[in-house]
């Protein structure tokens, strides 16, 4: 493999400069000047990011007389924090926050090279145990400008987590600031584990913890995002993460208590889907989903399934299912689910769902993870109509690469250990099926070929 490709930059100066030169040399009005700059550095290949390229130039643009006043604003040390600053802060933070949220504008791009993330993080720390509404619009910039890796370095340099978690312990009761403060949590930590590693240093872990069990977080949905964010391996610069351990650090602190909680008010939450989905990522090994269901987990996920497919909430269903096939991965769990009626509750779900092949998909998964190492399982599935499930929806959706996939998966694990399901599979049409979604789907060769081998099939490889 080659050397990275370099990206050609340019900067403010000399982009001016060539503009300037256009209007001088070549005789053009200003905006025939501007767009031809634009458009020969962009056929060279040049990146515009953060480049002002409006009409006007750098002095007429609104984003950046914004982050001009912001500058002056800026506390130097013994400066007094008046209330007309605070105001005149708490302005500009929000049209900084309205620039850099228009989509395609490419403002936060701007704002961010010429300095607008380094005052934001600046000002915030100068004013951790200031006025709360100058924190919410200050943490709600903060969010709007960070985008990318560079971006949550410059967030790191600028000791940004340090800010965010004293001003998340300081105004641990408000709402507001909880939820932009976790939202800048959640933003800076993606795809950095520098962040991840020194938000988790300053034990964000247990103050998680403590807000989740103190009080009423349903509104908050950014602290589940933030806990998602902390425990994903999404830094390609790193070769081992160590997101593992801190689903450990989390788990241990009782954090799964606290998210069953959110589960057992139900589907009328608003933050259900991001609680699911934040326990999911807690669910890491035997003993912290044996302690998720110890703490009526099952029970309010079931309960959650249940409400989905009356309610044809399909969010709810595919974020709960996902959730009830990881906690399945434990194999007392998956005698729990079997006991509570969990097959049967799937099974009515797929009826519920029998147009909806992504939900399908959900359900199936789960199939395939109860009825592995199994036979019992896979003969109860079997008997709650698990069989006519994968047909039909092998036979329904045939597009449906990962549908297809998963289907392929359950099938060996109810015929790997139970010789009758393999009859009745194939007097049902299962190879024909199978054989399709070999030849259709490149992704399904390997699982469809062990599911002809485990169906008893000889010719499983042609």
């Amino acid at each position: 493999m080659g050397p990275p490709k370099t990206v050609r930059t340019i900067s403010q100066e000399a982009f001016d400069e060539m503009v300037k030169e256009n209007v001088e040399d070549l005789d053009m009005d200003p905006a025939e000047a501007l767009q031809d700059a634009i458009q020969t550095l962009t056929l060279q290949g040049v990146d515009l990011s953060g480049i002002v390229t409006s009409a006007g130039g750098v002095r007429e643009n609104p984003l950046m007389q914004c982050l001009e006043k912001l500058k002056k604003l800026d506390l130097e040390p013994g400066d007094s924090v008046t209330e007309e600053r605070c105001d005149g802060l708490v302005e500009l933070f929000d049209e900084l926050s309205v620039f850099c949220s228009q989509e395609g504008s490419g403002n936060a791009a701007v704002a961010v090279k010429n300095g607008g993330l380094d005052v934001v993080c600046s000002i915030c720390a100068k004013l951790v145990n200031g006025s709360e509404q100058v924190l919410v619009s200050g943490l709600n910039a903060m969010a709007a400008l960070i985008y990318d890796l560079q971006c949550t370095e410059i967030f790191r340099n600028k000791n940004g987590a340090e800010t965010v978690v004293h001003i998340l312990s300081k105004f641990s009761d408000n709402v507001d600031v909880l939820t932009c403060g976790f939202s800048v949590v959640a933003t800076a930590a993606t795809g950095n584990e520098v962040v991840k590693e020194k938000l988790m240093e300053l034990k964000i872990d247990e103050l998680i913890v403590q807000i989740l069990q103190g009080q009423k977080t349903s509104l908050i949905h950014s602290i589940y995002d933030a806990i998602r964010v902390l425990l994903t391996p999404d830094d390609t610069r790193v070769v081992a993460s160590q997101v593992y351990g801190y689903a450990r650090r989390f788990a241990k602190i009782g954090i799964a208590g606290a998210l069953v909680d959110l589960l057992h008010e139900g589907i009328t939450s608003p933050s259900l889907v991001s609680a699911s989905i934040a326990l999911k990522s807690i669910a890491v090994n035997d003993e912290i989903c044996k302690s998720v269901a110890e703490s009526g987990g099952i029970d309010a996920v079931l309960r959650c399934i249940n409400d989905s497919g009356e309610q044809r909430n399909e969010t709810v269903a595919k974020a709960c299912c996902s959730l009830l096939s990881k906690l399945a991965g434990s194999d007392g769990n998956k005698s729990d689910i079997v006991a509570k009626g969990g097959m049967d509750e799937l099974i009515k779900l797929a009826t519920r769902f029998s147009d909806d092949p992504t939900v399908l998909q959900e359900i199936i998964s789960i199939f395939w993870v109860l009825c592995l190492r199994s036979p019992e399982n896979a003969s109860r599935a079997i008997e709650s109509g698990a069989g006519d499930l994968v047909i039909q929806a092998m036979e329904n959706f045939p597009a449906a690469s990962q549908l297809q996939k998963s289907s392929c998966l359950m099938i060996r694990n109810l015929t790997v250990r139970n010789p009758e399901n393999r009859t009745i599979l194939l007097n049902n049409g299962i190879e024909k099926l199978i054989r399709k979604a070999k030849e259709t789907h490149h992704s399904c060769k390997n699982a469809a070929a062990d599911a002809l081998r485990d169906l008893g099939l000889d010719n499983y490889n042609s």
